[in-house]
């Protein structure tokens, strides 16, 4: 559908707005909803409550987009100077910083207020550590190299939201799963990190991809063994079966490949392997969802 039918200037603000919250480019919220569906397919033993499904797909796409507003504000200043980001809303003038700042503030209202209406209380209580994540996030890369961390834990608190919804407790497992993940978003953001690697240098942004120099391809593959080891552990917990380690093993061979296109640490080739993370994620749950139906 087009908006043809509004003004030129109506048309442009909104279409500002839209690659504001990367609307056009999903892969984040993605990645955030992969481990979501995890979780809340674990804590409902594969049968999900209808509700809870429908408010964690729509507030992991509320609050990515909400992180992406909060993001760009930060990096106001610097994405100008950032090839990949140069052509940003807030970069290009076309969005004002307190325009970002207000939607970011009117999109985690509106999935607070979902928490409050459609969840239970301790989903409610975990749900203001997630808001605490998905504020200071964007500033960690001017005060520590390990932003990725941050971001790690601001992309898993999800997980233990959803148990919360689904099963009105967080257990062990809950944490395990959100310890997976946590290394797994350290591992393919790094990948991210390494495209803008150069331009980071030049403008004094810090990264994990920065702080692992030469040995980040290294430690981006012990991470994504880890990744699997833990969610190895997790299939064993939860008395899982063939299906869910088949999805494992999708996941294992999709981070081999990862490691082939980040060989020679070339821009293009590591922005290719971030962006397979989605297919990680989706194999993980395609052997999860098929193991407990069966």
């Amino acid at each position: 559908m087009t908006l043809d039918f509004l003004p030129a200037n109506l048309q442009t603000k909104l279409s500002a707005y839209y690659r504001l919250t990367r609307l056009d480019r999903p892969i984040g919220s993605l990645l955030v909803l992969w481990p979501t569906l995890w979780a809340l397919w674990l804590a409902g033993d594969g049968i999900p409550a209808i509700g809870n499904l429908v408010v964690f797909v729509l507030g992991v796409f509320m609050m990515r987009s909400a992180g992406c507003a909060i993001n760009d504000f930060a990096d106001r200043k610097v994405d100008g100077h950032v090839k990949r980001t140069k052509a940003r809303p807030l970069a290009t003038g076309e969005i004002k910083p307190a325009e970002a700042v207000l939607l970011f503030l009117g999109l985690c209202l509106a999935s607070f207020l979902m928490v409050v209406f459609f969840t239970n209380t301790l989903t409610l209580y975990l749900s203001f550590g997630g808001l605490v994540l998905a504020f200071i996030y964007p500033f960690m890369k001017r005060y520590t190299h390990l932003p990725q961390l941050f971001l790690g834990a601001a992309f898993s608190w999800a997980i233990p939201m959803a148990w919360a919804a689904e099963a009105n407790e967080v257990t062990r497992l809950t944490w395990l799963l959100f310890t997976a993940n946590l290394l797994w978003t350290v591992a393919y953001d790094t990948l991210y990190a390494m495209v803008d690697r150069d331009d980071d240098l030049k403008i004094g942004v810090k990264s994990t991809a920065i702080l692992f120099g030469e040995a980040d391809r290294l430690i981006v593959g012990i991470l994504q063994a880890l990744t699997v080891l833990i969610l190895a552990m997790v299939g064993v917990q939860s008395d899982l079966g063939t299906f869910y380690y088949l999805g494992l093993l999708g996941m294992a061979v999709l981070f081999v490949y990862q490691q082939h296109l980040a060989r020679f640490r070339e821009r293009e080739p590591c922005f290719k392997a971030f962006l397979n993370n989605n297919w990680a994620g989706a194999a993980v749950f395609a052997g999860l969802f098929l193991d407990l139906l069966l």
